[in-house]
């Protein structure tokens, strides 16, 4: 199951990921905000994805904010829960030796990213749409040293 939410900052955008996501051939389970409505606060939508997705390792999640970045130190303050905030950029599509890897690949492969966390205020549609299909189709390698790694941040809380 994926699991998306957003503020008023990123609703309209996510309104049109749901409906992405879904013709990719994923369900989606919406949790809120369900209207626009400028004076909400995003802690209250990421709550509750990431308890979603914290609650059963197959699940992901989806947040749609201003910036992504309050987004996700607010999901990552939730055990279990690895956000990843994407919004955009040169230094974002590729790694360091200039492979298409990216910053979102980057995290799922070695962090096992369950939570992407888009800056709405920075992204066009179709780049997060991109951001998307990476995040969801992009497998952690699950080799000894990144699940090491991932256990130590576990244990760091």
């Amino acid at each position: 199951m994926i699991y998306i939410g957003s503020d008023h900052a990123g609703y309209k955008l996510k309104e049109k990921l749901k409906t992405y996501i879904v013709e990719l051939g994923y369900q989606v389970d919406d949790k809120g905000a369900f209207a626009l409505n400028n004076e909400d606060d995003y802690p209250d939508y990421v709550k509750l994805v990431a308890s979603a997705v914290a609650g059963n390792s197959e699940n992901m999640g989806i947040f749609l904010g201003g910036s992504g970045q309050g987004e996700a130190m607010c999901a990552n303050k939730v055990r279990g829960i690895r956000a990843l905030v994407y919004y955009g950029g040169k230094n974002c599509q590729r790694d360091i030796n200039g492979n298409k890897m990216g910053a979102v690949a980057s995290a799922r492969l070695h962090q096992n990213a369950n939570i992407l966390s888009l800056g709405a205020r920075f992204l066009t549609e179709r780049r997060a749409k991109k951001a998307v299909k990476i995040f969801l189709e992009t497998s952690f390698l699950n080799e000894e040293r990144h699940v090491r790694r991932i256990n130590k941040l576990e244990t760091s809380n």
